[in-house]
């Protein structure tokens, strides 16, 4: 079999797609009335699901609060300064990672689930570390996937950890990593970018 496949590297984005998911995207804090359909929703998660985790744990679960009550709810439970955040944005996802991950292996590693699902198994400590870290990235690529649609993201800590748990995943085994507020930004409030780190501050090639 031939293998027809260019070497080179592939053809990179244009300066407006650049522009859009990072040197003009910013993390608001208030926003204006526009809504998300479950569509749009859908649409998000149709490409953030697609970046990598690790031995393809997928361990993200993800709670989109939409309504006034559900926003009230999870208003509930973030720090007063937050508050206006959630209740203002048209959508507002609670990113989650299932402890548990493992034992969906015989769909998302369906090659050999036994292998995996026992590399995790007896782990206790590996799997909280490895849901925690691939949920992280699981809403990284959420953020970029909401940005490339032309949404602008307000990711936030700033919650009682116990109480997102309790009210929102009571009797499972998902905990809240963060929060992300989705939607169309308004510039009230919308501080200076703030500094960022020059190359040679905090690379090394090697």
């Amino acid at each position: 079999m031939t293998d027809t496949q260019t070497i080179g590297r592939r053809p990179p984005l244009d300066e407006t797609g650049l522009d859009l998911l990072f040197r003009n995207a910013r993390s608001y804090n208030r926003w204006l009335p526009v809504p998300i359909s479950d569509d749009d929703i859908r649409k998000i998660h149709e490409l953030a699901k697609l970046g990598p985790t690790s031995t393809n744990s997928n361990p993200a679960r993800f709670i989109w609060a939409r309504s006034s009550d559900a926003k009230e709810k999870l208003a509930a439970c973030v720090m007063e300064p937050n508050k206006p955040k959630v209740l203002g944005a048209s959508v507002v996802v609670i990113i989650g990672f299932d402890t548990e991950f493992h034992r969906n292996f015989d769909y998302l590693m369906n090659f050999a689930p036994d292998k995996y699902r026992g590399y995790y198994e007896s782990n206790a400590q590996l799997r909280y570390d490895t849901a925690f870290r691939n949920s992280s990235l699981q809403g990284a690529y959420l953020m970029m996937a909401a940005r490339s649609l032309g949404y602008d993201c307000g990711p936030m800590s700033g919650f009682d950890h116990t109480a997102m748990d309790t009210a929102f995943f009571a009797g499972t085994s998902v905990r809240t990593n963060f929060l992300c507020c989705i939607g169309q930004g308004s510039q009230e409030l919308l501080m200076p970018r703030n500094p960022r780190y020059a190359f040679e501050q905090v690379n090394q090639i090697v």
